[in-house]
């Protein structure tokens, strides 16, 4: 099992404050996996994204991952427009 980077008592209070009421281990565990493979996704857009358009720059700054997630959301819509 590979350890997460991310803690998991912030996924318990992730999801109390989302209004659960209890909260099981297994659903703390199980929203951390998600948002860690989300966020590799975008990362790794990022980092693609910025590798095309400005090779010479080697820092990810704030707005490649908003522009990645946007470009991701963008995608996502498309592909739901394509299958009406």
């Amino acid at each position: 099992m590979k350890s997460s980077e991310l803690g998991l008592s912030a996924m318990y209070r992730i999801l109390k404050k989302a209004g659960a009421n209890r909260v099981s281990d297994e659903s703390a565990d199980e929203l951390r996996r998600t948002i860690e493979e989300i966020a590799e996704e975008i990362a790794k857009s990022a980092v693609d994204l910025v590798s095309q358009t400005k090779p010479k720059r080697v820092t990810i700054m704030g707005e490649d991952v908003k522009n990645s997630w946007l470009q991701k959301e963008k995608e996502s819509n498309m592909d739901r427009f394509k299958a009406i």
